[in-house]
């Protein structure tokens, strides 16, 4: 296949996805393919609208289906058309495209595909050679395989929420999708890559059938291995470590300014007792190993809370780490964005300029490559901003055929 121009010379330059995701898992999964160098084309609809784009932040406070920082942020390096996938006259255009790609990507909720006749088996007649990847909730079989849910639900079926809190009080959960920021687009993604490298050996294409609540389990291993092997049911800790003390959220100079501070062995507690001048109380005999500090971690706490107030947090995180003391300013989005020189020096923001949003700040991908450098080639599509480029560049259609559709109401 021939990308467009921005990904030539990246990893996956020459790979086309036809991508029906939306939302979050499914868009970062393509989302990722793009910023490696597939031309992903986002295929969308007026009628039933990506639901971020219509969630905020909106540039400006003004809201709009194009000017979603949410939406954006999910869907760099990809072009997008509009097709209303309930007109007779859709499945003819999206068939075309599917044979005109290397992989096919949805996030719907289980048999959605296939009620447009373009399930696994379909797509795979079309183009043998086809990867599939199908992202629903808990996967194309089993009893629960028609269930609905967002990442809050992913969540709470995968036992993250029940342990995400504080002891005694309810479930807090993650405060976010958590799982479809980072556990299944990054699980997607990897099994994209298998199979790729299977075809390139085979010929042959497959069916991905994945289930967006596995991922999750994998982050678990130590809670059901507990479980199994102990008979012992893991309850809410907060920020309380399994068996280091101190570790937790400490307050610093200012107005909400904190400090992580973990101390894993007793070289490190030491290390911090100089660090903190050798306070009289952290001498005591009480503290000098590891048990005895995790049997008192709660006046540990206090007492270290007590010394982290009169600290700036950045200052003290520097003169920690120095020390080989894990610690972390906790930082705001003004910190991450406008202030840390780490990912200043990374180049860790991508500046891009957007049609109607003007220039913007964009994620680049969390890793270098030393002979490919890596990062999104274009920002967010607007709603259908490519539909005429597609239909008539990649799938052949004239000029005549594009207008014959757009007056159906096909290209809505």
């Amino acid at each position: 296949m021939t990308a467009s121009k921005p990904s030539a010379g990246l990893p996956l330059a020459g790979l086309r996805v036809a991508d029906f995701c939306w939302i979050g898992a499914g868009s970062y999964t393509t989302k990722i393919l793009g910023d490696l160098g597939a031309d992903v084309i986002k295929i969308e609809s007026s009628t039933r609208l990506d639901s971020l784009r219509l969630a905020g932040p909106y540039k400006g406070g003004k809201p709009g289906v194009n000017r979603s920082g949410y939406f954006a942020d999910r869907n760099t390096s990809k072009r997008g058309i509009t097709i209303d996938m309930k007109h007779p006259a859709a499945l003819d255009v999206v068939r075309k495209l599917i044979a005109q790609s290397d992989i096919v990507a949805n996030n719907f909720a289980a048999g959605v595909m296939e009620k447009f006749g373009l399930g696994p088996d379909a797509c795979l007649q079309i183009r043998p050679d086809i990867i599939y990847l199908a992202m629903s909730m808990q996967g194309s079989l089993g009893p629960q395989r028609d269930f609905r849910g967002t990442g809050s639900s992913i969540a709470a079926l995968t036992g993250i929420q029940e342990l995400s809190g504080l002891p005694g009080r309810v479930p807090a959960g993650t405060g976010t999708n958590y799982p479809d920021h980072l556990p299944n687009p990054c699980h997607a993604a990897f099994a994209v890559l298998a199979a790729l490298r299977h075809r390139r050996r085979t010929g042959q294409g497959q069916f991905i059938d994945f289930a967006q609540t596995e991922p999750m389990l994998a982050l678990m291993g130590p809670t059901f291995l507990d479980l199994t092997v102990n008979h012992r049911l893991q309850q809410r800790r907060g920020n309380d470590h399994p068996w280091a003390a101190p570790h937790g959220v400490y307050p610093c100079a200012g107005k909400d300014r904190w400090i992580a501070i973990t101390v894993m062995d007793d070289a490190q507690w030491s290390a911090l007792v100089d660090v903190m001048g050798r306070p009289a109380w952290a001498l005591e005999a009480r503290w000098q190993t590891m048990p005895e500090r995790y049997r008192a971690r709660a006046e540990l706490d206090r007492c270290l809370a007590a010394w982290t107030a009169d600290h700036e947090a950045q200052a003290l995180m520097a003169s920690l780490q120095a020390r080989g003391i894990p610690a972390g300013a906790v930082q705001d989005a003004h910190d991450v964005v406008r202030v840390d020189p780490q990912l200043a020096h990374r180049q860790h923001w991508v500046r891009m300029p957007h049609a109607e949003m003007g220039e913007s700040i964009y994620n680049n991908l969390p890793f270098r490559l030393s002979r490919t450098p890596v990062r999104p080639t274009r920002p967010a599509p607007l709603l259908g901003e490519h539909t005429r480029e597609v239909l008539h560049d990649l799938l052949g259609l004239s000029d005549a055929e594009i207008d014959g559709l757009q007056a159906q109401g096909v290209l809505k």
